[in-house]
């Protein structure tokens, strides 16, 4: 009883706190042109943005070899503490998960879900890892099949098949998931049961109280920022590429800076239509026609392709990714940093550069549910996706590789693979125009969705912030994209994921101690 009471009045503390804080963010907002933006966090973050874009198209060549001094130094310097936070956050979502914790519901014991099951997981999904799997889908199983890690020999077929396969699903699995599931699930409850704003800074309340709106907020928010921009950039260069191997596979188009910067160009004009439309009316829609089309691509793949050898791919593949997963975890007493260096610890970057920008995302759209249910569906079932996709997309091209001696997915450009597995299926040319489309939606999706939160950070936590402040940030993300290609190409975009990623790793670490002490105070009050 003495608990609880301590329970409640911690709460009431907590209570005066935020109304104290959400005081304070009407005065660091301020009004200019129809606009509502955040000090200092919206003119820093744009700044900065802005500033680096600007070097980098008036100094390409200095620009690019800084950027790949910066890579090597990142990589070579920190691959272990990517490694731990990586490894270290799938711990925390599944003891969260199954403890008592678990029974919490975001936005209260009343709260009802805002969208349903396919909804939810249509738009997390879409916004997670669209781009990334249709990129790397085919290529990754391949690539890693026939120079596979872990010291395994390429000439003993099997074990080289089951790890390289079991690598690249561990590259779009439990590792990456865990880190969008911390930071959605402590954005989702601090602002749904503690009627915080929904900015990155309200994750370290527990931890430093008030001063989450002083300098340090700030800081945390404007790298959050950064990493989201960066991040997208990333993932809008893979997407300009694949579209481009695809109009050149298709239409003979050559696949240059030029050309990819036009579509990027294209692409961020059509995700402004989504970015004006709204979530519901935008975000929503774009992400049912993903998932869609990708559901129909995967079963085209299934039934076209060699059925039988895929299904025992996928029963085969989800062991051997558990069996293998620890030693691929392991980063000590490794011989092949080579594929450390240029694989693992690059994904981990990403995926921790994505997870403001996907983290947020989620959060939005998870009010209703409970924490057990929140980390089953971000957590265990996108990565039951990856395995099913991997290993049918991947288990085709493998087939033909090693069945069928086909080397066409072998030789080709990563951009390319997908296309050149699609050739020995039916309809090729029809399946390839549908996947260049669906790649194109995923890009679009991914675009506006980034902008989107993006617009929340620098609005300071604020969801409903004027319509041309998305816009901003939607074509300052398409900037970045295209002045980063033409000054190193995806070298540069990956370095600077690794750089902005860096930080940010130790804000991913601090967010879940306050998420957890913020979930145990919760269970204490709801006893």
């Amino acid at each position: 009883m003495k608990d609880t009471s301590e329970a409640l009045a911690n709460s009431a503390s907590t209570a005066n706190e935020v109304l104290d804080i959400g005081h304070e963010i009407g005065e660091h907002n301020i009004r200019i042109f129809n606009l509502d933006i955040h000090n200092p966090v919206f003119i820093v973050s744009a700044l900065l943005v802005i500033t680096l874009v600007a070097g980098t198209l008036l100094f390409p060549q200095q620009a690019a070899a800084v950027f790949a001094d910066l890579r090597t130094w990142t990589t070579e310097t920190f691959d272990w503490f990517y490694f731990a936070a990586a490894n270290f956050l799938i711990l925390f979502c599944f003891g969260i998960a199954l403890s008592p914790l678990g029974r919490i519901r975001l936005g209260g014991r009343d709260a009802v879900p805002q969208y349903g099951y396919s909804a939810w997981l249509a738009m997390l999904f879409a916004a997670g890892v669209g781009i990334g799997l249709m990129f790397f889908g085919v290529h990754e199983p391949v690539a890693h099949s026939l120079s596979p890690p872990l010291g395994i020999d390429p000439a003993d077929t099997d074990t080289a098949r089951a790890v390289g396969m079991s690598t690249a699903i561990m590259h779009w699995g439990l590792h990456g998931w865990a880190i969008y599931a911390v930071v959605g699930l402590s954005l989702a409850f601090f602002c749904f049961n503690r009627s915080m704003p929904l900015t990155l800074r309200s994750g370290f309340f527990p931890l430093i109280g008030k001063s989450v709106w002083g300098p340090f907020g700030h800081a945390v928010d404007i790298s959050a920022v950064l990493a989201t921009l960066f991040g997208l950039a990333v993932s809008l260069g893979f997407g300009a590429e694949q579209i481009a191997g695809g109009l050149q596979y298709l239409f003979g188009v050559p696949t240059t800076n030029t050309t990819k910067a036009i579509l990027i160009v294209v692409i961020i004009g059509i995700a402004l239509a989504s970015v004006i439309a709204g979530l519901d009316k935008g975000v929503k829609r774009l992400s049912w026609i993903n998932m869609t089309l990708a559901g129909l691509l995967w079963l085209f793949v299934l039934i076209a392709g060699p059925t039988l050898v895929i299904l025992a791919t996928i029963a085969g593949a989800t062991i051997d990714y558990v069996y293998y997963l620890p030693a691929l975890s392991n980063w000590v007493g490794r011989e092949d940093l080579d594929f450390l260096y240029e694989w693992p610890v690059f994904y981990w970057a990403w995926w921790i550069a994505w997870a403001p920008f996907v983290g947020m995302f989620i959060a939005r759209i998870s009010f209703g549910r409970t924490v057990r249910e929140f980390i089953t569906w971000v957590l265990i079932v996108p990565t039951i996706i990856a395995i099913l996709w991997m290993a049918t997309f991947g288990g085709s091209a493998l087939d033909q590789y090693f069945a069928g001696g086909y080397t066409g997915v072998a030789q080709a450009a990563p951009e390319l693979a997908l296309f050149r597995m699609l050739e020995l299926l039916p309809m090729t040319e029809v399946v390839s125009a549908v996947s260049v489309f669906l790649i194109t939606i995923f890009f679009v999706t991914s675009a506006d969705s980034g902008a989107l939160v993006m617009d929340t950070i620098t609005a300071g936590g604020k969801m409903d912030a004027p319509v041309q402040q998305r816009v901003f940030w939607c074509l300052l993300a398409g900037m970045a994209a295209m002045a980063l290609m033409l000054g190193g190409g995806m070298a540069s975009l990956r370095a600077l994921t690794l750089a902005v990623a860096l930080p940010f790793a130790i804000v991913l670490l601090c967010m879940s101690a306050g998420l957890l002490k913020g979930l145990r105070e919760e269970l204490s009050i709801q006893k």
